[in-house]
């Protein structure tokens, strides 16, 4: 039964869903790069005021989730249960990307209100198009070793879209600004125009592309309390659940603080001689910081499955986040005289955060297995919706940590920053970022679900489907 469910697996199918994650990972990446400093310096509101908005609309967002993956588990297609949703959501995902980057003509009040709703609006999107998405994965072949490498590729083409929208942001935003009667507001509204289709094409790809092959036990009747009870005793689950809101944490704070580490430490004293040089060297150093931490995430994407294949994703998973935080606490120490070793450092923990990201996903479909092999109910869906509220959920605290912290160190958009403030900038860097590392490894250090384990896992479901078959 899983050689003829592998059988159909073809390199077309590994690369309409990698589509999928880059046309997440375009929006994630200017979510955690640039709405921050849109929203303080672009589109008008307080830090603080920002930060608790990220915080209000995004632990709605968060129950979201596990609600979408409850819909997807009931959701009976022809095209299967996950994938009707890429189709569906695709074009309301663009649209109202495009309006989170629009600014009315309000005052700070009105714009506050705007934000908490056009943001509140693109997260839930993002939920109906994502948790789905992600659940494809445990839905396409039962195969352990495949669904890492579904995942490494999904993870290279979430790279990929990462690095597409670095590329094309800022000079698509700077080019629109250039052209006569474009503000910048508008510029920014323009160039989400731009990547909002890209993205609904990705979207459609995917769709196209992709099968679901794995469904529920026939004798399986939908039962919420049941599903739920079982979620509640999947141990393995919790442990990734801690794992991953540790690991976005980590990058969202590291993420969204590197504009204004560029912008207000790094580029003041190179270019302290001309604003003009000040503003073109801004974006050249903070460009290609991103880009390159986008690369080597790539790189380290890419080599998930082969090290995982030698040591196990529990124990690349721990190394990983233990070196990353290790190097993160050096990145205080550098000066602006550094910028050698600050893209060296950058590569490195960009090169290890990329290496788990595969795992984590893969680590989702054996939670999946895992709760099927002990329960004999299957609830995809709901398991998976972990994936996307770890996401939400970390990012939600590390976004709003970024810009309370801002706030707490006297923060104020569009001037030169006093010491203090520097500083903090600094911690955000390095220190802060580093103990969520820290964090996340311990999690992952009570994850059981080895590699052999999930094997024999794998095997005894194999077995009762054909047993399920047979009966037929």
């Amino acid at each position: 039964m899983a050689q003829s469910i592998q059988s159909q697996v073809s390199l077309k199918e590994k690369i309409g869903y990698g589509f999928g994650d880059a046309a997440s990972s375009m929006f994630w990446k200017i979510f955690t790069f640039y709405l921050a400093i849109f929203y303080t310096d672009v589109f008008g509101i307080p830090a603080a005021a920002a930060g608790t908005m990220f915080l209000v609309t995004r632990i709605w967002d968060t129950a979201n989730d596990p609600i979408m993956g409850i819909i997807g588990d009931r959701t009976n297609t022809k095209w299967g249960k996950f994938r009707p949703y890429l189709l569906w959501i695709a074009f309301p995902f663009a649209i109202i990307g495009v309006l989170l980057f629009t600014t009315p003509n309000l005052d700070v009040t009105g714009k506050i209100v705007y934000a908490y709703i056009t943001y509140t609006l693109m997260m839930m999107v993002y939920t109906a198009i994502n948790v789905p998405y992600a659940s494809l994965l445990g839905v396409m072949t039962a195969k352990s070793t495949e669904r890492t490498s579904f995942a490494s590729y999904r993870m290279v083409f979430a790279f990929a879209g990462s690095l597409l929208v670095v590329a094309l942001f800022q000079p698509l935003v700077d080019g629109f600004n250039s052209l006569e009667m474009v503000d910048i507001s508008t510029a920014y509204q323009l160039t989400m125009v731009v990547i909002g289709l890209l993205a609904v094409g990705f979207f459609l790809l995917t769709f196209s592309w992709t099968r679901e092959r794995i469904t529920p036990p026939k004798d399986q009747k939908n039962n919420l309390r049941e599903d739920l009870k079982n979620l509640a005793g999947n141990i393995p689950w919790f442990v990734i659940l801690g794992a991953g809101v540790m690991t976005l944490i980590f990058n969202s704070v590291r993420d969204g603080v590197a504009m204004y580490y560029f912008k207000y430490y790094i580029s003041d004293d190179i270019t302290r001689e001309t604003s003009l040089v000040f503003s073109r060297m801004t974006f050249a150093i903070s460009t290609f910081y991103i880009f390159l931490g986008q690369a080597t995430n790539m790189i380290g994407v890419m080599m998930a499955k082969p090290i995982s294949a030698i040591i196990g994703k529990r124990v690349t998973f721990i190394s990983a986040m233990f070196t990353a935080a290790a190097l993160s606490s050096v990145f205080f120490y550098l000066t602006r005289d550094n910028l050698f070793l600050i893209f060296a450092l950058q590569a490195m923990i960009s090169f290890c955060a990329g290496i788990i990201f595969p795992l984590m996903w893969a680590m989702y479909a054996d939670a999946a297995d895992y709760s099927q092999w002990k329960t004999g109910r299957r609830a995809t869906g709901l398991v998976f919706s972990a994936s996307s509220m770890s996401q939400k959920l970390g990012w939600t605290l590390g976004g709003s940590i970024t810009l309370w912290l801002l706030a707490y160190f006297g923060f104020q958009a569009n001037v030169e920053q006093n010491p203090e403030t520097i500083q903090g900038i600094k911690l955000m860097m390095s220190y802060v970022p580093g103990i969520a590392a820290l964090i996340s490894g311990i999690f992952m250090i009570f994850y059981k679900l080895s590699d052999a384990k999930m094997e024999k896992i794998i095997a005894d479901l194999d077995k009762r489907r054909e047993i399920e078959n047979n009966n037929n």
